[in-house]
């Protein structure tokens, strides 16, 4: 009987959801580019879930490595867990780009239907590739499984008709901004969006063939891990930011025009030479240890300015304005930009460093501040900023009703990934000083940092906080699905001319 009523309140909460979703969907103020923005997003909230799942398995597998033994294998939790990742980000940059196209240019997408075709293709894909690693992932490597099954590139592990798949829809999603640009109001925004999506598209090309030359092969596989995941992302995010801040805070189109020029000047340019600290460890020469060191260094500044410059804003409005999910959330990408991308990763970037703390959790520490700091707290931002109009330009700021959600959503994520990011830390330190600095690197080095003490006290650590963070996410979920439902007032309308 218990088992019958829960199936059915199970099934009752299910068809609450659809019919929300058709509701939200059939709104007639939605233009044909927020529409599709909503697919984008739907997609990117229920993979960021998904992303957090796989995480908490990956991660009670470090406490208990016989959990899930042969059913759900660590190599595949955390390979669903980092995937989930990067490609409900990259559904989220799409979908804030096609919310604010339209907007932006003054006039509908061009091409609209081609890009509705590509969300579909690209979705199908993505439920096949994560079904193919779920179900299909013991045996040898060979042409047919790089093909088909996994193409054995660490972070970018999709077969290689996948890869095919993602550069078509990049380049569909080119088309539609281009195009739509071309016919409307061109902008600074619009010019460095438009070159940012030809290196989107391009760059994701440079992991998409094999070199038997090992040294080779991880040159150009890091042309795909830090230029197209750290430098073309970090632009988008910029794009992106510029137009949240002047739609929440009414800031001055030629201020953040500004700052992202410098920003595309310092991520491609010194961008490209910061690749080096990655070359450390693959047999290229030794000049790139200073130069990759040096160069890393200048990577965070854009991030410096803006943190400035989002603080800055907002002290100036006296943090007045209607929508303070996605102002909250814009402060902690700022802050969680800096400190992710630009502290944690100088942290070990330097090769005297860098010889030390190089594959062990110092990196996943880094990766997991940063992935959050610089791209989820982003998108979130932007989830509010899309739910706000869609439910009619909603007031959502002070007084709102059930604030408590959206504000114990972020406090939880927030401290969870914080909580995450420290713990893995201290095992990092604690495998950088045995594995590395004590024992010199050999198997036996390997296996007695992993079970001191310490780093299993940390992997614990790291399950708790990743609980807090699953309930965050749990809560922001609901949050976006409620929030504004019941508000009466409306919000004030900023000009972005």
């Amino acid at each position: 009987m218990a088992m019958q009523a829960y199936q059915q309140k199970a099934a009752g909460l299910a068809a609450d959801l659809r019919s929300r979703y058709a509701v939200f969907m059939a709104n007639s103020h939605l233009t044909g580019g927020q529409k599709l923005a909503v697919h984008y997003f739907t997609a990117a909230v229920v993979l960021f879930m998904a992303q957090l799942l796989f995480g908490l398995l990956a991660g009670l597998q470090f406490i208990w490595p016989g959990f899930l033994y042969e059913i759900l294998d660590f190599n595949v939790n955390r390979m669903v867990h980092i995937n989930a990742m990067v490609v409900w980000m990259l559904y989220g940059f799409i979908g804030s780009v096609y919310w604010f196209l339209e907007d932006e240019s003054g006039v509908p997408v061009v091409g609209l239907k081609w890009g509705q075709l590509a969300f579909w293709v690209l979705t199908g894909a993505v439920a096949v590739v994560v079904l193919v690693y779920l179900l299909v992932q013991v045996g040898s490597g060979n042409d047919t499984s790089l093909w088909f099954i996994n193409e054995g590139r660490e972070y970018i592990e999709a077969p290689r008709w996948a890869d095919i798949g993602i550069v078509a829809v990049m380049l569909v999603f080119f088309y539609n901004v281009a195009a739509t640009f071309a016919q409307g109001k061109w902008s600074g925004i619009a010019g460095v969006l438009t070159l940012d999506l030809v290196a989107l598209a391009g760059l994701y090309l440079a992991g998409m063939f094999y070199a038997t030359n090992i040294s080779v092969d991880q040159y150009w596989w890091w042309w795909v891990i830090h230029l197209w995941v750290e430098a073309t992302w970090e632009v988008l995010v910029g794009c992106i930011m510029a137009w949240s801040l002047m739609k929440l805070l009414g800031v001055r189109r030629q201020i953040v025009q500004t700052w992202l020029y410098i920003e595309v000047a310092l991520m491609f340019g010194s961008g490209i030479l910061g690749l080096g600290h990655h070359y450390f460890w693959i047999g290229t020469p030794e000049y790139w240890f200073t130069i990759g060191g040096f160069f890393s260094a200048l990577e965070p500044i854009p991030l410096v300015a803006m943190v400035v410059h989002s603080i800055y804003d907002s002290g100036v409005h006296n943090f007045k304005n209607s929508n303070h999910p996605a102002l909250a959330w814009i402060i902690a990408h700022t802050f969680g930009n800096f400190l992710g991308a630009g502290v944690w990763g100088f942290m070990h970037t330097l090769p005297q460093i860098n010889l030390y703390t190089h594959g062990t959790q110092w990196s996943a520490s880094h990766g997991h501040l940063a992935f959050f700091g610089a791209y989820a707290t982003i998108n979130i931002a932007f989830f509010y900023l899309a739910v706000q109009q869609a439910r009619g330009n909603c007031w959502m700021g002070g007084g709102l009703a059930d604030g408590w959600r959206w504000k114990s959503a972020l406090a939880l994520l927030n401290l969870g990934v914080m909580g995450m990011t420290v713990a893995l830390l201290i095992a990092g330190y604690e495998q950088s000083f045995i594995e590395r600095a004590v024992e010199g690197s050999t198997w036996t080095a390997y296996f007695d940092a992993q079970n001191h003490p310490w780093f299993v006290q940390a992997m614990v650590w790291r399950v708790i906080f990743g609980l807090m963070t699953i309930a965050g996410g749990g809560l922001l979920f609901w949050d976006l699905l409620a929030i504004g439902k019941t508000e009466t007032r409306k919000a004030a309308v900023i000009n972005l001319a």
